[in-house]
């Protein structure tokens, strides 16, 4: 599926978000919020997998101020650089970033049907961290996979009015499964919060393009349990 670009302004500067329109041209927006190995293959085939069915996705260029278009190889060599450059990103500033991306998104003619956001690990935390501003108040959804910041700001869910989904491993390295539980135990008895564990899965389990992370089958489960509630929040048909 063809993508297409357009600039965000933010107040240093301007950014990519990438774009992908499905194919009846219209749809709901939802913005994925990538990895720290930026726009990479895994983002994009996600990107194009969701736009199949029916949204149109925009990816913001997260590491622009550091490099930009930043796409980073799914090894060893990879992780240890994406590891090193996101230490250096600025979170809050990321963040209104984000928030930016997700106003241009919302403003596209082919948008209809409301917004949404879906985020993997620092997208995750991203998502989490948006849902909770300013910038989430007109959000329909919000989807976050194993957002290492989500557990040290459980105060955070106060702030957000719209269904939002948590996705972690039980074997998460990043995130001990006692970390996990403070998410649990925030969310317990607020109606519009869920969180899925796979206890059998550690980190980034869902992505496809990283053999040092999948988990196949806790990939689709998680996967298939996100698209379940996107549609019940955010329908694309």
């Amino acid at each position: 599926m063809p993508e297409r670009t357009q600039t965000v302004t933010a107040a240093d500067g301007g950014f990519d978000l990438r774009l992908w329109i499905p194919e009846r041209g219209s749809g709901p927006g939802l913005l994925l919020i990538p990895e720290i190995w930026g726009v990479s293959d895994y983002i994009r085939a996600v990107a194009a997998d969701l736009a199949g069915l029916g949204y149109v996705v925009g990816v913001p260029d997260l590491f622009w101020r550091l490099r930009p278009g930043w796409a980073a190889a799914h090894d060893e060599e990879g992780l240890r650089a994406s590891l090193e450059l996101s230490a250096d990103l600025d979170p809050e500033k990321a963040a209104d970033d984000c928030a930016a991306a997700l106003a241009a998104l919302a403003a596209r003619p082919e948008v209809t049907g409301g917004t949404g956001a879906l985020g993997f690990c620092l997208g995750g935390s991203l998502a989490y961290a948006v849902a909770a501003g300013a910038g989430g108040s007109g959000l329909s959804a919000v989807v976050s996979f194993y957002g290492s910041a989500v557990p040290d700001a459980p105060q955070l869910m106060d702030d957000i009015r719209c269904p939002i989904q948590f996705h972690f491993g039980g074997r998460d390295p990043y995130i001990p499964r006692d970390r996990v539980a403070v998410v649990e135990e925030a969310a317990a008895g607020r109606p519009n919060v869920e969180v899925h564990v796979q206890e059998d899965a550690g980190h980034a389990f869902h992505n496809f393009f990283a053999p040092m992370f999948h988990n196949p089958e806790a990939g689709r489960t998680a996967w298939g349990l996100a698209m379940d509630f996107l549609r019940r929040h955010l329908p694309a048909v």
